[in-house]
């Protein structure tokens, strides 16, 4: 089946469509919704521009689709990406890397149903701890872009997600009962490199700002 996917550039996204392909779909072109919005309730804003890296180290169109990021006004920037997406490439679906979200899984679901497109979320209710380590085993390079949660703060930024990473996110969920994959928010990554890529992306510079626990970093890639 041709699918798009809903693509931030992040773990969930990526490795959504990681699945999708290794399940036997054609992933014919990514879509991303660049939200003016920093605290947007559907999508995600840290490195959104930097899809259009990932997207020429996979090989793939992307379809950008711009938005001022209003709570459910910008369900219609989404539902118009998601008709040209149809209308350009043909796709029977829309792959996402939806965990537990009711609130965006529903209103994606909605869109889909409206345009009558098949709707893939390979992550719903997915384990979290299997899902962390599944990354790391199938050669995932993600790093931390973003925190907003005790304990977390500055110094997790640019962390990448290996096995040292799982221990001390492990221990936290213990302590703070924070989301270990960050679903709740308690932060964001970016992927550099995956078997979808032909090539790791490199960060060039970095620049970081934020306060206390809510911290962000925006990278340049070479």
């Amino acid at each position: 089946m041709k699918l798009g996917v809903l693509f931030s550039g992040g773990k969930d996204s990526v490795y959504s469509a990681y699945l999708a392909k290794k399940f036997g779909h054609e992933l014919v072109c990514l879509i991303s919704i660049f939200s003016e919005n920093k605290d947007s309730f559907m999508f995600h804003t840290p490195n959104i521009s930097n899809t259009l890296k990932q997207a020429d180290v996979m090989g793939i169109s992307i379809i950008v689709q711009k938005t001022k990021g209003k709570k459910e006004e910008e369900l219609k920037e989404l539902e118009k990406a998601i008709k040209k997406a149809k209308e350009k490439h043909g796709i029977q679906g829309i792959v996402t890397g939806a965990i537990k979200s009711i609130y965006q899984s529903s209103r994606i679901q909605k869109i889909c149903n409206k345009l009558r497109l098949e709707v893939f979320n390979p992550l719903w209710l997915k384990n979290e701890k299997e899902y962390l380590k599944e990354l790391i085993k199938n050669k995932f390079k993600i790093i931390v872009t973003s925190v907003a949660a005790e304990p977390l703060d500055k110094s997790w930024l640019g962390k990448e997600i290996d096995a040292e990473f799982l221990k001390e996110i492990f221990e936290l969920e213990k302590k703070y009962k924070i989301h270990p994959a960050g679903e709740g928010g308690e932060f964001e990554t970016f992927v550099l490199n995956c078997p979808l890529f032909r090539k790791e992306l490199k960060v060039k510079n970095k620049e970081i700002s934020g306060e206390k626990n809510n911290w962000r970093m925006e990278i340049e890639l070479d």
